[in-house]
């Protein structure tokens, strides 16, 4: 069976979250008639060894990915990760040895690849974030749901390799209500008692807000949690002391590594952000080939 040498402390989810979008990858490279340039040139019997390095720096995330990608093709192969989750490492560096039947090393090279370099990219554009801040004091920095179809569960897991946080996985583990919900309900009252109706005690429930305007309404109707929409930073500041002892805080829009010092300097609790889903690049890794002995 295939087998990684555990070297983090960062949980990922069950494989039955994320499975699917392996077994689709693979399909959609193997097609109905599989590799046919490995089936074709390489002996069935041979073994191989390869060794999976960064070809630019970056924060690591997704070697556990790599593992079940090879297992799907071929259970023999063995991924030996040589770095933790969510460490940096310098361009060069080598990430993991992965060794067992050549097919499955060649056949699954670039859906392994792609996935951790996708994942790799995430988690560097997080820390960029995190980083960016840089106050032991810093509120935490939180992910959205602008990721890539498919790949939420793994992108967010991503994140937490760069040292952000989750927001909420889907529509249904916590309440948002946002300014669309409100106009359809005819105002933010009515949405609230609608909500309060229906969720249980243990659903979060948070309301977006424009305005300071807005914001009082939402504190006046006790609401534990506020997302502030683009704000200004001098509306911020106030919108955070207004908030304080009475909501959480929650700043978005327009969140990057050039604007989230500021944001976060008005003491706010969260910043959301989808920017290291939705803007990373791939981090550049590859697989380099040797022949077994």
């Amino acid at each position: 069976m295939s087998a990684l040498t555990w070297l983090s402390p960062l949980s990922l989810p069950p494989p039955l979250v994320w499975d699917h979008a392996l077994r689709r990858g693979l399909e959609e490279d193997l097609g109905t008639a599989g590799d046919l340039t490995t089936d074709a040139i390489v002996a069935p019997d041979l073994e191989g060894r390869a060794r999976l390095a960064a070809r630019r720096a970056g924060v690591v995330a997704g070697l556990p990915v790599v593992v079940r990608v090879f297992e799907l093709l071929e259970p023999r192969v063995v991924v030996r990760a040589l770095v933790d989750e969510g460490s940096r490492v310098a361009a060069g560096a080598l990430l993991a040895t992965v060794e067992g039947p050549a097919r499955a090393l060649l056949t699954g090279e670039r859906t392994a690849l792609n996935l951790l370099g996708r994942l790799c990219g995430v988690a560097t554009a997080t820390r960029a974030l995190v980083d960016a801040i840089g106050d032991a004091s810093r509120p935490r920095v939180v992910c959205t749901r602008k990721t890539t179809p498919g790949l939420r569960a793994l992108e967010k897991y991503a994140v937490r390799a760069g040292g952000g946080f989750n927001h909420r996985f889907g529509l249904d583990d916590a309440v948002l209500v946002k300014d669309n919900h409100i106009a359809a309900a005819g105002g933010l009252a009515e949405a609230l008692a609608r909500v309060r109706v229906r969720v249980g005690h243990l659903v979060a429930v948070e309301v977006e807000v424009d305005t300071l305007d807005q914001l009082e309404a939402a504190l006046a109707l006790g609401v534990e949690a506020v997302l502030l929409d683009n704000f200004e930073l001098d509306a911020l500041h106030r919108a955070v002391e207004l908030c304080r002892g009475r909501a959480l805080t929650e700043a978005s829009g327009g969140i990057s590594p050039a604007t989230i010092g500021a944001v976060a300097a008005t003491g706010v609790d969260l910043v959301s952000t989808g920017y290291p889903t939705h803007s990373a690049s791939a981090l550049d890794v590859g697989m380099d080939w040797e022949m077994a002995e």
